[in-house]
């Protein structure tokens, strides 16, 4: 007997059990904010392995779900207060004050959250003594690859941001021979060759735009010119900006100044730059300062994508369209919920991945062994374990 409850004690530091029969999702309360954490495609996948899903009503109205779709998939449309019965709450971003207080020790809540950033809303989970997995700490591997959220929201932001500078800069974006005469390429650069900056290179080269992109990465170079962008390098005999991850790393004093030069000539050409760059756990590196966007022409645009994390221009402010001698600035930090339809359905497929992954035949686990779980756990039933969380506090 008290082998056997050795070997179960020896289990439970491995592992977190949820036997998860219910999971609810809430409606976002974030201003702006259109997507929905799960789609009812999802709801019919996951009811078919045990689970229940509870929906607070019409969550999914502005990602253009309704009640019915999700009725008809199986789920049940509640009150939000009965969201909070749940073991398992699903959300696309970060919890407020509000639904804090309500969740139940003992929950697991599944959401984006900067938890370095947002330490306060990290004290409150803490005192309510929940489990909670970020979706900004899930690790860029391949095995993740169908869980990363991150990825597929920066996909949809790196289209979507290159349509709306298009418009921005009321100009045509391909060449054009005309009777009337010949109208030259619209200039792009697109600066950070991620997923949101290649998504960005191959959208504006669809529209007939002369693409330059530029990334501290020199193993970049290839996807970039496979999209058919010229790719702008800056010389150095060093490893400035490789990263692990995915994500680019800080660069030396030296590596910035030749930066700047070969950045400035270029933007000063760009009828439409782009910004795409982050450093993990660390402000927006600040890449375009104000004397280089009043070299920029009248009429020019910045989608800098990087402005819910300080921007990557000087004059970004986040979630407004500043003008500045005539050149737009617009820094909204969520392009994504504006085509909530589907970002809400790659949001879904990912949480639906991230489900299935902890799913076993006696329900839910999360194994703590597991690196994408151990990476994206950074709190259990009220103990902090993700390090850089804790020297944040």
């Amino acid at each position: 007997m008290h082998k056997v409850l050795d070997e179960y004690s020896k289990m439970r530091n491995f592992y977190l059990y949820f036997i998860v029969m219910k999971i609810g999702i809430l409606k976002e309360q974030k201003a702006g904010e259109k997507r929905v954490a799960i789609v009812p495609s999802t709801i019919s996948a996951l009811t078919k392995k045990g689970y229940e899903f509870f929906i607070e009503s019409n969550a999914g109205l502005e990602s253009n779900y309704s009640d019915d779709n999700y009725k008809n998939a199986g789920a049940k449309i509640v009150d939000k207060k009965e969201i909070f019965n749940c073991e398992l709450i699903c959300k696309v971003n970060s919890p407020s004050d509000e639904e804090v207080s309500s969740l139940n020790a003992g929950t697991l809540l599944i959401s984006l959250l900067q938890t370095i950033k947002e330490v306060d809303c990290v004290k409150k989970l803490k005192e309510k003594k929940v489990s909670a997995f970020s979706l900004n700490l899930l690790p860029r591997t391949t095995l993740a690859q169908k869980m990363d959220v991150l990825s597929s929201q920066a996909n949809i932001a790196g289209y979507k941001a290159v349509l709306i500078g298009a418009n921005h800069i009321g100009k045509y974006m391909p060449l054009l021979m005309t009777a009337a005469g010949t109208i030259s390429p619209s200039r792009t650069l697109v600066i950070g060759a991620g997923v949101a900056g290649l998504q960005a290179i191959a959208t504006a080269k669809r529209l007939g735009a002369q693409v330059e992109a530029f990334d501290v990465r020199p193993e970049v170079k290839e996807q970039v010119e496979s999209l058919g962008a010229k790719f702008v390098e800056v010389e150095s005999d060093s490893n400035d900006g490789v990263g692990s991850g995915g994500y680019a790393s800080e660069t030396s004093d030296d590596y910035k100044a030749k930066q700047q030069e070969l950045m400035r000539e270029r933007v000063g050409k760009s009828d439409i730059v782009i910004t795409t760059a982050l450093i993990p756990n660390r402000p927006a590196p600040m890449l375009i300062p104000k004397s280089m966007v009043e070299s920029m022409a009248p009429g020019s645009v910045i989608m800098d994508l990087a402005s819910e994390n300080g921007g990557n221009c000087e004059l970004t402010k986040v979630d407004e369209i500043v003008s500045h001698n005539g050149v737009l600035i617009d820094g909204n930090s969520n392009l994504p919920s504006t085509m909530a339809f589907h970002s809400s359905q790659l949001f879904s497929k990912n949480i639906e991945a991230i489900i299935d992954h902890c799913h076993t035949e006696q329900g839910f686990k999360l194994d703590k062994e597991d690196e994408i779980i151990d990476g994206m756990l950074f709190i259990e039933k009220g103990e902090v374990r993700h390090e850089p969380t804790r020297e944040a506090f």
